[in-house]
């Protein structure tokens, strides 16, 4: 058994404008020391009289901060976030989807085993110090996943 280094475990985001037909997934990790989203279980437990505990997992609410974020001109995903800025996008202008690929998997022609997962956009603040232009935001994910592959080299997923 072997570890698996965090670098085999890469998230493409569809930063494609509001009304593109095509996505335009970015690969977030740029600038990014870390990137965990975390899963924030729905968790009820009841002690019973005979002093015996149960535990219930009924949902998550599944979240992922990306914090820095350094706008770059010319990057599809800084045009995204800029424009929910300057528009104040709201309700499902806010949705697009995050891709999860196992980059640790064999693969065949830059086809990768993936998860496509519905998320919403809310960008937290915008200007930053004097490091540069930073749009740090969160991610929401819905949990409407689907399953599938990703090519790195064409950055296009293909259901199951």
């Amino acid at each position: 058994m072997a570890k698996i280094e965090r670098k085999y475990l890469a998230h493409y985001i569809n930063a494609a404008a509001i009304d593109a037909e095509d996505a335009s997934y970015e690969r977030l990790g740029k600038d990014l020391e870390e990137f965990s989203p975390e899963l924030s279980a729905q968790v009820d437990t009841k002690k019973n009289i005979l002093g015996e505990t149960s535990v219930l997992i009924s949902s998550y609410e599944k979240t992922g901060s990306v914090e820095p974020y350094y706008a770059e001109k010319g990057s599809a995903l800084f045009d995204r976030l800029q424009d929910i800025i300057d528009s104040s996008r709201v309700l499902d202008e806010l949705k697009t989807d995050v891709v999860e690929v196992k980059l640790w998997e064999n693969a065949e022609e830059g086809e990768y085993p993936a998860i496509r997962e519905e998320v919403y956009i809310e960008v937290t603040s915008y200007g930053g110090d004097t490091t540069g232009y930073q749009i740090p935001f969160t991610l929401h994910f819905t949990g409407n996943k689907v399953k599938g592959s990703f090519n790195v080299n064409t950055k296009t997923f293909t259901e199951i």
